[in-house]
């Protein structure tokens, strides 16, 4: 299939299935290719995450510029268990990006499966992209574990 004719089809994937950031990105990228600036393709690959996650850093810390979030709430990020568990999930969130970093240097192609299986729960399941890297450490886990069930 011809990269028009499916960056279309993902357009039209996201309008059917009313995900505007998949519609959205689809057009950014066929306007770039239709005006001839696919030399700019490497930069956004290369650049793209990176200004991404720069903006959802920056929606998440708005309450702390704009004085929404106080220092007591702060506090009780340590005394209380959702608090606690916040404190975690972060961890684990940070730890998994990596193992999943390191899956992708070790197997590069899997990013097709991360790519359509993004979509899929866009779509499907009403998900937020926030990156491959979350998607890429949970494949990793669940490797490990097909891997200690025996089945690899």
């Amino acid at each position: 299939m011809k990269p028009d004719l499916l960056l279309v089809a993902l357009i039209l994937i996201g309008l059917v299935g009313r995900s505007s950031i998949i519609a959205t990105a689809a057009s950014l990228l066929l306007i770039l290719k239709l005006t001839h600036l696919e030399r700019y393709f490497g930069a956004v690959e290369r650049r793209g995450m990176e200004l991404g996650l720069l903006f959802l850093t920056i929606a998440v810390l708005v309450p702390f510029a704009s004085g929404r979030i106080n220092l007591r709430e702060i506090v009780a990020v340590f005394t209380t268990w959702p608090g606690v568990f916040a404190l975690l999930g972060g961890a684990l969130a940070t730890y998994m990006n990596g193992k999943g970093l390191d899956l992708l240097k070790v197997d590069p192609q899997l990013i097709i499966g991360l790519v359509i299986g993004s979509i899929f729960g866009i779509l499907f399941l009403r998900g937020i992209p926030v990156g491959p890297l979350m998607a890429a450490g949970i494949t990793a886990f669940l490797l490990k574990v097909f891997q200690l069930l025996g089945k690899g």
